[in-house]
């Protein structure tokens, strides 16, 4: 019945083309510099704050979390700062802001 309804509408699902491989967009880096900078450190990502690009590759932010605690809201994170190349390897790291999940940023 909903295949019925969905031909006389004459509405059609379109599904995105693939992109290229050669060139990998932001969402690639912000995965690859998730999987990478867990991997590396041990500790997992919550998110990612930021993705900027650069002359060769991808700077991502992303936030981690360094010591859960009881209430979540005393918990320790941080803020890395992920340099990505154009395949996606992990060139850098550092460390940029630590922080308590309840805290305001200022």
């Amino acid at each position: 019945m909903a295949e019925n309804s969905r031909a006389r509408s004459g509405r059609t699902t379109k599904t995105a083309a693939p992109r290229s491989s050669s060139r990998r967009g932001p969402e690639h880096a912000a995965r690859a510099a998730c999987e990478s900078l867990e991997r590396l450190i041990c500790h997992p990502a919550e998110g990612v704050s930021a993705v900027r690009r650069n002359d060769d590759g991808w700077c991502v932010v992303v936030d981690v979390l360094e010591v859960p605690r009881i209430p979540d809201t005393t918990s320790l994170l941080a803020s890395y700062e992920v340099q990505i190349d154009e395949r996606g390897e992990l060139t850098e790291y550092s460390r940029v802001r630590r922080y308590r999940r309840g805290s305001a940023d200022e």
